[in-house]
């Protein structure tokens, strides 16, 4: 769990995470240019702060910088690990200013890179994997700075750890801020349809709760429903093949459809089917889970992320991993 006051830097590493994803999507770039180029990652203050100014004497100004523009991202793990190196293309090389170009690529073997556990290499538009006899060879010398190798290279002949490593980057998932208004999409009927993975907007809640019904652990579903909402019990109501969210509550005579939960009850519920999942990832990010949710629940939701987490629950297995998050100044 991450914690800090606002401003404090959150926000900053839930997006390095969320751009490290991009890289397995081959929407890295366009993403970074949609939020302003690389420029807008980099950090906003002087590249060098005098004690002085620390102290709170003299107001910060900017000088010349020395130092080149670059963002480096990154993360390893007991199985992979993965760096890649951005910086801002030559000036009147390009068409698209905004789009950072790729200067370094590198997959490895472990928790730290090493020459004997490199996997892949790439430097500028050339890409160099590693063969089964150790061996580097050149699989191409004329990659766009605008293209990842994790894109352009993985293969299975060539390249079968860079694929195996893409497809677990790809596994990853992001949920942030449900929405639990009069009309977001988890209080609709939707296609009923198995479904192992909840939609980061909720919409297909109710498929995904009867999926985890069907073909993952309902005993912790009623479990953890319960210690939320003690004496409460979900279901999926089918009619034509739309599946609807149904909750019985103690004390009531009929059940509740999604449309007539609370924010905070529906929000919750949410929570459930994300974190429920028959289909668990290497990693699933959760931003400001407790946003809107009443005190009471806050325990339960603690217990609920930590029966997810938990390393034996439903034979998952979650390598660890730590990140590598670089953003060198600009003024």
């Amino acid at each position: 769990m991450i914690t800090g006051a606002n401003g404090s830097g959150k926000s900053s590493l839930y997006r390095a995470l969320h751009l490290l994803a991009d890289t397995a999507q081959g929407s890295l770039i366009p993403s970074l240019a949609r939020e302003g180029g690389l420029q807008s990652t980099l950090w906003a203050g002087p590249e060098s702060v005098s004690r002085s100014v620390k102290q709170g004497g003299f107001p910060v100004q900017g000088t010349v910088r020395d130092k080149p523009i670059s963002l480096s991202l990154g993360f390893a793990s007991d199985e992979f690990g993965y760096l890649i190196d951005l910086g801002l293309p030559a000036a009147g090389t390009t068409a698209f200013p905004l789009d950072p170009v790729v200067k370094q690529e590198c997959v490895w073997h472990g928790p730290s890179p090493r020459p004997s556990t490199i996997v892949a290499e790439r430097r500028g538009p050339v890409v160099r994997p590693r063969t089964q006899d150790n061996a580097c060879q050149v699989v191409t010398e004329s990659l766009s700075p605008f293209d990842t190798m994790m894109m352009q290279v993985a293969d299975p002949r060539n390249a079968p750890e860079m694929l195996a490593l893409r497809e677990s980057i790809r596994a990853w998932r992001f949920y942030d801020h449900f929405r639990a208004d009069a009309h977001a999409p988890a209080r609709s009927p939707q296609i009923g349809t198995y479904t192992p993975v909840l939609c980061d907007d909720g919409s297909d809640i109710a498929a995904a709760i009867e999926t985890i019904r069907k073909f993952g652990d309902a005993e912790a579903l009623n479990s953890t429903v319960d210690d939320a909402f003690p004496g409460s019990h979900l279901s999926v109501e089918a009619n034509t093949g739309r599946f609807t969210l149904l909750m019985e509550q103690h004390g009531l005579l009929r059940p509740l459809g999604a449309a007539e939960l609370s924010d905070g009850t529906l929000r919750y519920i949410l929570w459930i089917a994300a974190l429920l999942t028959p289909r668990p990832p290497a990693l699933t990010v959760l931003n400001e889970p407790e946003t809107n949710l009443h005190p009471s629940l806050l325990l339960a939701l603690a217990r609920l992320i930590g029966r997810a987490a938990a390393p034996n629950n439903c034979a998952r297995k979650t390598s660890g991993l730590s990140l590598r998050y670089s953003r060198k100044t600009l003024r």
